[in-house]
């Protein structure tokens, strides 16, 4: 992987770039996680899987999500989603 970031550019600033995003990603994830209530938690996560207020693909995709695991994702318990 070294001799590819160093020898292939374009991957390197690709990959640099994919890194950078997943980064900051994740610090956001923590920074809602520290100070948002769990149902903001679970409204911002619904409206990232509802791809909200982005153009383009008019296709609508509702994958099957149980409560729980929703519950997971927001860092709470199913209880408590079902009770958001």
């Amino acid at each position: 992987m070294i001799r590819v970031l160093h020898e292939e550019h374009v991957f390197s600033d690709l990959f640099l770039g994919f890194l950078l995003a997943r980064s900051m990603r994740v610090q956001q994830i923590l920074l809602i996680s520290f100070f948002n209530s769990s149902e903001k938690r679970l409204a911002r996560v619904l409206l990232l899987m509802a791809e909200f207020g982005e153009s383009g693909s008019t296709d609508v995709l509702i994958p099957k999500i149980t409560q729980e695991t929703l519950g997971e994702m927001i860092g709470t318990t199913r209880s408590r989603v079902s009770f958001s």
